[in-house]
């Protein structure tokens, strides 16, 4: 079970972390009083995320005269939705917000994201990125041709432009926790539960300070946890692939013994050199596939945990016994 700490907290605010030491100054200087002015008790759970850089040493000094700043560390760099989980199973807030390090998302909405929780009685509230003219001409094609088939693989119920910046509710968290344990994909796993929602509209802002942590091949590499986590589609266009694959062989086939009875074999071997190139280009799409199914249930299996804790300041114990791992602790 997750550790709670101190008295009752109404909002927990979780926030991952790697290699964000330029940009965790700016970050305190708008989270806290962002926080401060919302009046309820509150926690900041910053996760590093195995950062090379001072992070870990900033968020030390920080927590000097921010009492309601907890660090929690992790041993290795595991990636940005495990350091998410790590601070989703420790956070104690009635509410749970996320966000990112890099203030492209105002941390000032978290306000308007609990005042619309309470008023409505939600238990999830999407921050939903109206204006991306800060992002470059790549990134907001790529996130729109991403959220275009998410929408189409998993359902309507995936609001678009909606990233990791969210609240939710106590009874969602938990549900989120109850889950196996394994890397999850939380702009498509909250969506899926189904818990009452509501959206905060913003305007996306430039990165404060440092270096993105989703470059093309994260990105290409979230795409894909995020199809064969959430869909069957690929496997059934591998199926229909080789539906296609097989008519176009019966329509060659028809091709090379007209071919043959005319005496014409030999012009023939363009379509048949063609025929075996598309051929072996849908195996090898089919077994990619399916191999990216086999890799999910080959980790599924091994029941490895998604990130093991290294430090927690609320414990104020280093890891060892005490270590803790994702969905158990």
């Amino acid at each position: 079970m997750s550790p709670v700490v101190g008295p009752a907290v109404t909002l927990s605010v979780v926030v991952p972390m790697y290699n964000e030491e330029d940009a965790l100054p700016a970050l305190a200087a708008r989270l806290r009083p962002a926080l401060d002015g919302i009046g309820v008790p509150y926690e900041v759970v910053a996760v590093d995320d195995g950062s090379a850089d001072k992070t870990a040493d900033l968020l030390t000094d920080l927590q000097t005269d921010w009492p309601e700043l907890r660090v929690v560390g992790l041993r290795r760099n595991y990636g940005h939705q495990a350091a998410l989980t790590a601070g989703l199973h420790r956070a104690a807030g009635a509410y749970v917000a996320s966000i990112d390090a890099d203030l492209q998302d105002p941390p000032e909405k978290i306000a308007e994201m609990l005042a619309l929780a309470h008023r409505d009685r939600l238990d999830v509230v999407y921050g939903i990125r109206e204006d991306r003219s800060t992002d470059s001409g790549f990134k907001r094609r790529t996130a729109g041709a991403y959220y275009w088939l998410m929408r189409r693989l998993t359902g309507p119920q995936l609001p678009a432009q909606a990233g990791d910046f969210r609240l939710l509710s106590r009874a969602a968290v938990e549900a989120v926790k109850a889950l196996p344990d394994q890397q999850q994909v939380y702009r498509l796993l909250v969506p899926w539960l189904g818990f009452p929602s509501g959206q905060v509209h913003y305007a996306r802002e430039e990165r404060v300070a440092g270096r993105t942590k989703y470059p093309v091949s994260k990105m290409v590499r979230l795409a894909l946890d995020s199809i064969t986590g959430f869909s069957a589609a690929p496997l059934r266009i591998a199926t229909w692939l080789g539906v296609v694959s097989f008519v176009v062989c019966l329509g060659l086939l028809a091709f090379s013994v007209t071919a043959y009875l005319f005496g014409r074999t030999v012009p023939g071997w363009t379509s048949l050199f063609v025929g075996m190139l598309f051929i072996g280009a849908v195996q090898l799409i089919c077994a990619g596939l399916l191999g990216e199914y086999i890799g999910r249930i080959y980790t599924a299996v091994q029941h490895r945990p998604t990130y093991y804790v290294g430090t927690d300041s609320a414990l104020d114990t280093r890891s060892g016994v005490t270590e803790q791992r994702i969905s158990r602790d």
